[in-house]
């Protein structure tokens, strides 16, 4: 199996996600579980090469542009963040120790956040891929997922953003709290009333969190009602504390396509401009642009 140029790769926490192409075009996928959280450093270019071997060709070097926990300090290899404000992409990719004579690997730096203290992982790659196929955007760009961003661009460039622990936090609740007891499944019907609650009076969300419990007990409230309500709650609190990002903006939605119906059914009574934009397909314009920073005399293995 050949035909591909070079191949790309978005490695998060608990996944990892690969493409080979040729050019832009996509001619292999393929993903495992193989996250950051489950290898050593010494473990990441084999779980690499489990999935991409049959992809290379024969004595030739194929670049690998990879974003995301990988280049975290407990990754493959660290990528330092740069600082704000400045452009998704931009200054040296980190290079990682491949055995494997066949691959270069390269690795996109986060970008950090000195005050209030943040950090984007992998989230650059999907804005610059946005800002790649939207040239001259100005705005907000949300990036809902286990950990939300609110990130802020003008003129090209990423001036501030914000990161939400929302997911984790309905993931925690709802799979490990007493509220697993009563959530259970989904009914949209739920959702709303929640996304109201949360934004009206976020400094009683910890109290409406543990209403949904009694609920369940004294009123035989639906699991499905009271997942949804949950998620609502939770997405509410995130949008009255993100208002200043979105009030008077309009706002692009990068994720999966459930979290990103959530996030504009919430963000709709609000009357904020929403988009929705596919991540896979950011992610992969983000690290063909990564790709093309890449000079030819970078473009070696780094042999261990």
């Amino acid at each position: 199996m050949s035909g591909i140029d070079w191949i790309a790769v978005d490695w998060g926490t608990s996944h990892l996600r690969v493409w080979g192409l040729a050019g832009d075009k996509v001619i292999y996928q393929a993903n495992s579980d193989q996250g950051m959280a489950h290898l050593a450093r010494s473990e990441f270019e084999g779980a690499l090469l489990a999935l991409v071997a049959e992809w290379l060709p024969d004595a030739q070097i194929t670049p690998v542009i990879a974003c995301g926990m990988l280049g975290s300090r407990q990754g493959w290899v660290e990528a330092p963040y740069r600082a704000l404000p400045c452009a998704p992409l931009g200054g040296t990719l980190a290079q990682a120790q491949c055995r494997d004579l066949r691959l270069s690997v390269h690795v996109v730096p986060g970008l950090k956040q000195t005050r209030p203290a943040d950090v984007i992982r992998g989230e650059e790659t999907q804005i610059a891929g946005f800002l790649a196929q939207h040239p001259g955007w100005d705005g907000v760009i949300c990036l809902p997922g286990t950990h939300s961003k609110w990130v802020h661009v003008s003129a090209g460039e990423v001036v501030s953003f914000q990161t939400f622990l929302t997911g984790e936090m309905f993931a925690l609740l709802s799979d490990q709290s007493v509220l697993r007891h009563t959530t259970a499944g989904w009914d949209d019907a739920g959702f709303r009333p929640g996304v109201e609650q949360g934004m009206e009076r976020p400094e009683r969300l910890m109290a409406r969190l543990f209403t949904l419990r009694a609920e369940g007990l004294l009123d035989g409230l639906d699991p499905g009602l009271a997942r949804a309500r949950l998620s609502g709650l939770l997405i509410g609190a995130e949008l009255a504390s993100a208002k200043p990002y979105w009030l008077g903006q309009r706002v692009a939605l990068i994720g999966a396509d459930v979290l990103m119906r959530n996030y504009a059914q919430a963000l709709g009574p609000l009357s904020v401009p929403v988009s929705t934009h596919d991540a896979t397909e950011m992610t992969l314009a983000g690290l063909s642009a990564a790709r093309a920073l890449l000079p030819e005399a970078g473009a070696r293995p780094c042999v261990n």
